[in-house]
């Protein structure tokens, strides 16, 4: 037998999801800009840094890794979205060197 929610509930339930994946958002959020804070550390250490010395192999690497943790993300989804997190950090910390020289 299939539970049946009356509309009220499905709208109750859909508020909570919704407040969840908010709340989720908000750790994102947090570790993204924590992330970028520990890249932009590395990319002043680095001989080249910023996009110039962008490691491909050792993306590669961390996607495969990922990989373990979010099996349904799959690789070439974990791949486009740790690209755009890389690009974002990398941008931020090129602009943040720039502004202090």
């Amino acid at each position: 037998m299939h539970d049946r929610h009356t509309p009220r509930q499905n709208d109750e339930h859909l508020a909570h999801l919704r407040g969840r994946i908010d709340a989720m958002d908000a750790e994102l959020a947090a570790l993204l800009e924590r992330r970028a804070l520990v890249a932009a550390e590395v990319q002043r250490i680095k001989p080249v840094g910023y996009f110039a010395g962008r490691d491909r192999e050792r993306e590669r690497l961390l996607v495969e890794r990922m990989v373990e943790h979010a099996p349904r993300l799959g690789p070439d989804r974990l791949a486009a979205i740790m690209d755009s997190v890389i690009s974002a950090g990398l941008d931020v910390a090129q602009q943040e060197a720039a502004r202090t020289r």
